[in-house]
């Protein structure tokens, strides 16, 4: 893997706390809208609120999966799919994000989806 997926593209075009309440696209369509999100060096995520599309879930999801975000359309859109992040682990808010087997089961999940990029 050429990138680390909690890192943040550098083409990203604003920090973490304007995509709050940004809708969230995966390649194949709308998932839901980002709840929270992390800039943390390293440990880069947005938390997406999938609401009635998986029955009010909210996921995690690796800052380095976001491919774009529009600005003027307040759309955050990722290199993922829909059934990638119904299949992925829940969000935990009891669970602490220093729990290393908490990002370890995340990072296990998620390590398969990303390519090399150029």
């Amino acid at each position: 893997m050429d990138m680390d997926m909690w890192t943040y593209r550098e083409s990203m075009p604003t920090t973490t706390d304007t995509l709050t309440r940004f809708a969230v696209e995966a390649t194949d369509g709308s998932i839901g809208h980002v709840d929270a999100a992390s800039d943390e060096l390293g440990a880069g995520f947005i938390v997406v609120d999938t609401g009635p599309w998986i029955f009010g879930r909210k996921v995690v999801i690796p800052a380095g999966a976001i491919s774009r975000v529009d600005l003027d359309k307040e759309l955050v859109m990722l290199d993922l799919t829909k059934q990638q992040i119904k299949d992925s682990p829940d969000f935990d808010p009891d669970i602490g994000w220093d729990d290393i087997q908490y990002r370890g089961r995340l990072g296990e999940y998620y390590e398969p989806f990303f390519r090399p990029r150029s």
